[in-house]
C-alpha cells in the first residue's frame, strides 16, 4: 500500500480540474482545489471507461456544514488528491443544481451503507452504477481504515482485482431501485396510511423531547401533516407534538435557527415554518404564531428578493415565494403580497416560456435544465399568487406547466411523474426516479398532486382532480415505513380525503 500512494503522489494522471467555468459558485470555489474535479456528464464516464478507472463521486452544498470541512481538511490535501487522480476519474456534482442525482445516489449509499446526508461520496463504475459509498469521511484514520487514505487503495484494488463482485453489487443496488419503483403502486385508504402517520406523530414527539433535528425541512413538512390530521380528526394527540415543533423554531429566533440547522438551505426550513405558523394559527387561533408568521413572511419577502448576489434555482426560490403568498393572503398583509409577486414575476421572467418546461438556474449561461421540482413548485407559487390577487394569468401559467408535466415528465405506462425530462445520456443504464419522498424540498410527486388539487378546486375541472389521485396512487408504496421523510406525501393525501 505506501509503494502504491508513493506512486500516486508522483502524478496526477490525464486530468486536469475543469471546475472553473461551473455554472454555481459552489462549484466554481473548487477550482482552487488540487483534486482534478470533472463537471457530470458524458466526458467524465467515456474517460472512466477509457482509463478502466471506477468514478469518485462527491456530492456537496453550500448549505452543507460537513461539505465544508471535507473540502477544506480533505480535498484540500495535495498527496491525498494525486491519489484520487491517479485511481479515479473524480465527479463533483452541486446537490443545488442537480438535486435529482443528489437524490438518487444518496438514495444507493442509503441501499449500501444505510447512510443518508450530504455531502455524499459514492463510487460509480462507468455505466454510473453505485457499488460503495457514505457521507463524510476524513483524511486519514489508521485506526479504523475509514480515512480516504485508508479507503481509496482498498477500493481500487477491489475495482481491479474483484471485477466480478463489484458488478454484482453494483447490478442487486441498481435492481434493488427498480423494484422499489415497480412496486410503488397502492390504494388511497386513511386506514392504510395510518401507521405511516403515527409514525411520523412519534418522530416528532421524540424529537421534540430531546430537541435534536428539530430546525430541519423534514419536520417542518412533519408539522405541517399533523395539523393537517388534527384539523380532519379532531384528535389532539397530533396537535401536541406539532406545536412542540413551531414552538421551538419561533423561539429560537433567525440566530438560534442558524445555529441548529445542519444540511438545509435555512430560507426553505424558514419558508416551511412559516406554511406550519400560518396553519398553527388557523388550528389554534394562537395570535402569537399569527404575529410570528407575520414577521417572517417579511423578513423571507425582502431576502427573496435580493439575486444579484446569488444563484437561483427555481424549484427553491418558488417554494419560498409561494410559502409567503400564501401567507401574506391569509394574514391580509398587502404590502408583503405586492412584494412576493414582484419577485415571482421577475422569477418568471427569467425561467418560464410559455409551452416549455421551467428552467433550473436562472439566469444566462446556466444550463438549460429542467426538473420536476421547479415545474410544481413554480406551478404552486403561481396558484397562490393568482388566489391572493385574482389575477388569471398566474392561473394559466399554472395550467400550462401541468400540460408541460403530462408531455414531458409523466409516466405514459403506469402513474406519476418522472425527476427529470429525460434519462442522463451520460449514464445509459441510469433509471429515471419519481421522487416522493422529501429532501430539501417536498417530494416531487406529493407536490404535484397538491398542485392538481388546488387547480381542480380553481377551475372546477374533475379532470385535474382524477389525476391527483391517480398520482397518490402511483407512488403510495414508496411511502410504507419511510417516517418523517414521507410526511409531504402523507399531509397532499389528508388534503384529498378531506375533500371526498
Amino acid at each position: 500500500m505506501s509503494l502504491l500512494a508513493l506512486a500516486c503522489v508522483s502524478e496526477h494522471g490525464p486530468l486536469t480540474n475543469r471546475m472553473a467555468q461551473s455554472a454555481t459558485p459552489y462549484l466554481a470555489r473548487a477550482a482552487r482545489e488540487p483534486v482534478s474535479w470533472q463537471p457530470w456528464g458524458r466526458d467524465a464516464f467515456a474517460l472512466a471507461a477509457r482509463l478502466d478507472r471506477p468514478i469518485l463521486l462527491y456530492v456537496g452544498a453550500d448549505d452543507c456544514r460537513w461539505c465544508a470541512v471535507m473540502d477544506r481538511e480533505v480535498y484540500g490535501d495535495q498527496a491525498l488528491a494525486a491519489m484520487i487522480d491517479s485511481l479515479f476519474v473524480p465527479v463533483r456534482v452541486d446537490r443545488d443544481e442537480r438535486p435529482d442525482l443528489a437524490q438518487r445516489y444518496t438514495a444507493a449509499v442509503q441501499l449500501l451503507a444505510g447512510l443518508r446526508g450530504y455531502p455524499t461520496t459514492v463510487f460509480l463504475t462507468p455505466d454510473g452504477s453505485a457499488f460503495f459509498g457514505g457521507t463524510y469521511f476524513p483524511l486519514d484514520d489508521p485506526v479504523t481504515g475509514r480515512g480516504l487514505k485508508q479507503l481509496l487503495p482498498e477500493v481500487a484494488r477491489s475495482y481491479r482485482d474483484q471485477r466480478a463482485s463489484i458488478l454484482r453489487r453494483a447490478a442487486l443496488v441498481r435492481q434493488r431501485s427498480l423494484e422499489r419503483h415497480a412496486s410503488a403502486r397502492g390504494a388511497l385508504k386513511p386506514a392504510l396510511f395510518q401507521r405511516d402517520v403515527d409514525a411520523v406523530r412519534s418522530a416528532t414527539a421524540a424529537a421534540a423531547e430531546t430537541r435534536t433535528e428539530l430546525a430541519t425541512f423534514p419536520f417542518t413538512q412533519a408539522a405541517d401533516l399533523l395539523l393537517a390530521v388534527y384539523v380532519r380528526t379532531g384528535d389532539t394527540s397530533y396537535l401536541a407534538p406539532a406545536r412542540a415543533v413551531l414552538d421551538y423554531m419561533a423561539d429560537s429566533g433567525e440566530a438560534g435557527l442558524a445555529a441548529r440547522a445542519t444540511d438545509d438551505p435555512p430560507e426553505l426550513v424558514r419558508a416551511g415554518l412559516l406554511r406550519d405558523l400560518v396553519a398553527g394559527w388557523a388550528a389554534t387561533g394562537d395570535g402569537r404564531y399569527r404575529d410570528e408568521a407575520r414577521e417572517l413572511a417579511r423578513r423571507l419577502a425582502g431576502n427573496v428578493g435580493r439575486t444579484a448576489d446569488r444563484t437561483v434555482f427555481a424549484d427553491r426560490d418558488a417554494y419560498v415565494l409561494g410559502a409567503i403568498l400564501d401567507a401574506a393572503a391569509v394574514l391580509s398583509d398587502s404590502g408583503t403580497l405586492l412584494r412576493a409577486r414582484a419577485t415571482l414575476d421577475s422569477l418568471l421572467r427569467r425561467v418560464y416560456a410559455r409551452g416549455r418546461a421551467v428552467r433550473h438556474v436562472a439566469g444566462g449561461g446556466a444550463p438549460d435544465r429542467a426538473l420536476l421540482g421547479d415545474q410544481v413548485q413554480v406551478a404552486w407559487a403561481c396558484l397562490a399568487a393568482r388566489d391572493a390577487s385574482g389575477e388569471r394569468r398566474y392561473g394559466e401559467v399554472a395550467e400550462d406547466l401541468v400540460r408541460v408535466l403530462e408531455r414531458d415528465f409523466a409516466d405514459s405506462g403506469s402513474a406519476g411523474y418522472y425527476d427529470a425530462v429525460a434519462t442522463d445520456r451520460a449514464v445509459p443504464r441510469s433509471v429515471r426516479a419519481k421522487p416522493v419522498l422529501d429532501d430539501l424540498l417536498p417530494g416531487g410527486n406529493a407536490w404535484a398532486g397538491r398542485v392538481l388539487l388546488r387547480l381542480a378546486r380553481l377551475t372546477g375541472d374533475a379532470q385535474y382532480r382524477r389525476r391527483a389521485e391517480a398520482t397518490f396512487e402511483g407512488v403510495a408504496g414508496a411511502v410504507v415505513g419511510e417516517g418523517v421523510r414521507a410526511a409531504s406525501y402523507l399531509a397532499a393525501v389528508q388534503e384529498l380525503f378531506r375533500e371526498r
